[in-house]
């Protein structure tokens, strides 16, 4: 038996079909066997001549000829088709891998140039606390800052570059663009003072 549609991709359909095709032959061979079973229970081998070389006569010598017959073309059958199940669930399985390895290709690729194209951050917000300034502007703990008015990773030293710009900024709103779960975000957020300390929170 050919490859199905000759030459177009294995599906689980045909692994299905070539299933039942051995299920269908195992039967037979079931059935056959109960035939045999029935003469006497004779097997494959037993023999079909009395001791004096006649055919015997308490069996159906015919019908068993022919379900042994029948048994070793379906066991030869059924030796096939197990071959091609096998071959068929093979290139399923390889052309699953195949898929696979494919989309995590691309999955990686996404992600990288994601990543090239996202600035490289100079600080990282651990806490933010509710009600301040960072917080009614919408800054989020884990938040990357990349952007922080003029501060970016060129010209960042340490943390007093940003309470400069804090300090200089009081009142009036600046851009800050952090870097989100992957993406780039951008949020305005004005210095001011508030009940907690500093000019943020």
């Amino acid at each position: 038996m050919a490859e199905p549609g000759g030459g177009r991709p294995v599906t689980v359909s045909d692994v299905q079909q070539l299933v039942r095709r051995k299920d269908e032959i195992e039967a037979q061979i079931k059935a056959c066997y109960e035939l045999l079973d029935g003469q006497k229970g004779v097997g494959m081998h037993e023999p079909l001549v009395d001791a004096e070389g006649f055919p015997r006569s308490d069996i159906d010598v015919y019908q068993v000829r022919t379900a042994r017959h029948n048994i070793v073309c379906l066991q030869n059958d059924h030796k096939a088709l197990m071959k091609q199940v096998e071959e068929a669930l093979h290139k399923l399985h390889a052309r699953e891998k195949e898929k696979h390895a494919k989309d995590e290709a691309e999955a990686l690729a996404e992600a990288m140039s994601q990543n090239q194209s996202l600035p490289q951050a100079f600080a990282k917000v651990n806490s933010v606390t509710p009600g301040s300034p960072a917080s009614v502007s919408g800054l989020q703990v884990d938040d990357e800052i990349v952007e922080f008015g003029s501060v970016n990773v060129n010209n960042f030293q340490n943390l007093q570059n940003i309470a400069t710009v804090v300090q200089h900024s009081e009142g009036r709103p600046l851009s800050v663009t952090v870097i989100r779960g992957g993406r780039r975000v951008h949020v305005g957020l004005t210095p001011k003072r508030w009940a907690g300390k500093g000019l943020l929170g």
